[in-house]
């Protein structure tokens, strides 16, 4: 099972059990993190796709680390006119592990079982 998440203005392909590279987020190291922007969510054959999000659906994880990209460079040249300019720039982003990704009727079995034991 896999799932689409819309984080920073991007789309990331997530698994239970792998980590991903997002934009920086604003959490502590360690801290649990909820995606609730679910675009697609893939089991096996099938697939649910959102309008533009899937209902009910979520994705949790736990932020690993805080860190920078490999640098690049940017290099700009006006041809003939002696201006040449060179700079660098590290985009930061934030790992976070993906422990678990729920779907609606998931969220009903857990919150059922929650009540029973309670």
């Amino acid at each position: 099972m896999y799932a689409i998440v819309e984080t920073g203005g991007k789309q990331y392909p997530v698994e239970e059990g792998r980590y991903i590279d997002v934009e920086l987020l604003d959490a502590e190291k360690d801290s649990k993190i909820v995606f609730d922007k679910i675009v697609m969510i893939v089991n096996g054959k099938k697939s649910k796709v959102g309008q533009p999000y899937v209902t009910g659906a979520s994705a949790e994880g736990t932020v690993l680390a805080h860190d920078k990209a490999k640098k690049i460079i940017v290099f700009k040249q006006r041809p003939k006119k002696g201006y040449r300019k060179k700079q660098g720039h590290r985009q930061q982003f934030t790992r976070v592990m993906i422990n678990k990704i729920r779907t609606s009727a998931q969220k009903k079995a857990a919150e059922t079982v929650d009540n029973a034991e309670a």
